[in-house]
């Protein structure tokens, strides 16, 4: 997926993938520890929220906090209600559970769901179709997470032989 963007390769995007693989080692961090300290999901969501609160608005107001009275109350409100409390809890409590159910290895595997999942939410909310390529990553990215989530494999059985021919037939006594 990568390759058919080879020609907008540059500095911003590179920062983005950088970004987005430091957010992939942080959440790892975070449920190995979750996990190691059995806390309680709804407990890990409380202390991830507000840690992130201590340390990010005093950075935000010192930077952009005039902005913020610029803009609609409507809007602030429905950034405050989705980030505040679907991403940051409603998720995290979630994800919580899920680690607690399939384990550490298993409940983070579903991480590698997140750009599957924006591509195809993708399609009716914007009605942005993907690509052949992009579907072939939707179909990997999908295998790889419900092998590494514990899925079992298709069995194949082997049906004993009763004849050498396949269309044996048994000798009547008459």
């Amino acid at each position: 997926m990568i390759g058919g963007h080879g020609s907008a390769w540059n500095a911003s995007r590179t920062f983005g993938d950088a970004a987005f693989l430091m957010a992939g080692f942080l959440t790892a961090c975070f449920t190995l520890i979750m996990r190691q300290a059995k806390l309680d999901p709804l407990h890990a969501a409380a202390l991830v929220s507000t840690g992130s609160l201590v340390i990010y608005a005093p950075l935000y107001f010192a930077l952009r906090g005039t902005r913020l009275i610029q803009v609609p109350l409507a809007d602030v409100g429905v950034q405050v209600f989705f980030q505040g409390v679907v991403v940051s809890i409603v998720a995290l409590v979630l994800y919580g559970r899920v680690v607690a159910i399939l384990g550490a290895s298993g409940g983070s595997a579903f991480g590698a769901l997140v750009p599957a999942l924006s591509a195809l939410f993708a399609v009716p909310l914007v009605g942005e179709w993907p690509n052949r390529t992009d579907w072939l990553g939707i179909v990997l990215i999908s295998a790889g997470v419900y092998l590494a989530s514990g899925g079992p494999l298709p069995v194949l059985r082997h049906r004993a032989k009763v004849n050498a021919t396949p269309f044996a037939f048994r000798a009547r006594g008459d």
